[in-house]
């Protein structure tokens, strides 16, 4: 077994990495889930002298649920709530992520996004999310005339008026985490893939047993932790109910979303493009996308499903979002527009609240009260890719404040 290997190595067991925390364990941190978030704080906390980190992950390889079945988009930070740790992080890791993929070369692009309205209670929402956006201070979005889009994107239909958000991009999510993942490893951390956790337990006088099995030989060891940081995604309820008591178990809500291919050379956009979004719809509509080839994709609708392995496309969804492209791109052929991927977005509902779109939930980023050294990390979907970098930032924060 992989893990037993990792755990055998040579390392200092007796660490004072923190004026509360002095215990003995086989690593300071395990950092459960190596998603693009996972990835991200294990990479953080590796970096502190005199620690041990361990990645947990229960796949083949890093981020193959949300992480790499989304619209690969950097989000600007203009949907949510000013205090939200939505906006603050998303913010933060917008400005980290774009310094750090031009830094080491990872592919990616300021495409700019349009926010298209067609009727006037639409731009009224429009306008909303403009004045919201300059209050935050660094979300810059602008009006665009309708002479100005003409001239620029020809093809994009918008009755009501345009709002263009400026520092919304693009990113290669598989290269990102493959940097991640290597920035990690050559930090001195260590990845055990195909490794599921099946056992966590706090221990008297501090630190965590954790017991996982091997999906390749079904053998299963345990092993200690100073820390924990749950970053499981879909499975982040499951691995938060192994510890804390039922009082305090959460009960997670999937978001199925259908994304959509196009084969055809015409019409074109340079920008992204986003219906305005109106309340109670649990998105951000049947948007357009582009890959960093230029090639246009739509999505994601919402379906709420009950099981996170449902990847299935379906031809019913396809039916149902051709009208809402139409309604922007007027010039598209349906008949080019093809079932594509489909991807699953861990929502929460606090006390086993289903949201279901009905209003904000934020973020849930905290050390559990009683369980020191156990950090939480739980719906953490859009903007989870954006603002990666930013929450390993926050998770050291919480350990080291």
């Amino acid at each position: 077994m992989i893990l037993r290997s990792v755990i055998s190595k040579p390392r200092l067991l007796w660490r004072s990495f923190s004026s509360t925390r002095a215990q003995c364990a086989d690593f300071t941190h395990a950092v459960i889930g190596a998603g693009v978030v996972g990835l991200s704080v294990a990479r953080q906390l590796a970096a502190r002298e005199g620690t041990s980190t361990l990645l947990l992950e229960r796949h083949d390889a890093p981020g193959t649920e949300t992480s790499s079945r989304n619209s690969e988009v950097i989000h600007a930070g203009l949907y949510y709530p000013a205090d939200s740790l939505k906006t603050k992080l998303c913010i933060r890791g917008r400005n980290l992520l774009y310094d750090l993929c031009s830094k080491h070369a990872i592919p990616h692009r300021n495409t700019k996004k349009w926010i298209v309205a067609q009727t006037p209670e639409q731009w009224e929402a429009a306008l909303k999310l403009h004045a919201h956006a300059q209050s935050l201070g660094d979300v810059p979005t602008r009006l665009i005339g309708t002479s100005e889009a003409a001239t620029r994107e020809p093809d994009v239909k918008a009755e009501a008026g345009i709002a263009e958000s400026q520092t919304t991009g693009i990113v290669d999510s598989h290269s990102l985490m493959t940097y991640l993942h290597g920035d990690f490893e050559e930090r001195g951390g260590d990845c055990v893939f195909k490794t599921r956790v099946t056992g966590l337990e706090s221990i008297a006088g501090g630190g965590y047993k954790i017991t996982a099995v091997s999906d390749e030989d079904g053998s299963e060891m345990s092993f200690t932790a100073d820390v924990v940081i749950n970053s499981a995604g879909h499975g982040a309820c499951a691995i938060n109910n192994l510890l804390l008591p039922p009082e305090r178990h959460r009960t997670p809500y999937f978001a199925k979303g259908t994304y959509f291919s196009y084969s055809a050379s015409r019409p074109r956009t340079s920008v992204l493009v986003y219906p305005v979004t109106m309340p109670g719809h649990g998105g951000l509509g049947t948007h357009l996308t582009l890959d960093l080839g230029g090639r246009i994709r739509f999505g994601p609708d919402v379906e709420w499903v009950d099981d996170p392995h449902d990847l299935q496309p379906s031809n019913a969804r396809l039916a149902q979002a051709i009208p809402e492209i139409l309604s922007y791109m007027p010039g598209v052929d349906p008949s080019a527009i093809s079932l594509d991927y489909c991807g699953i977005r861990p929502k929460l509902g606090r006390g086993g609240a289903v949201n279901k779109g009905q209003g904000f939930q934020d973020f849930i980023i905290e050390e559990e009260q009683g369980f020191s050294g156990f950090v939480n990390l739980l719906g953490i979907e859009s903007p989870g890719l954006t603002s990666s970098l930013a929450i390993g930032e926050m998770v050291e924060k919480i350990l080291y404040r």
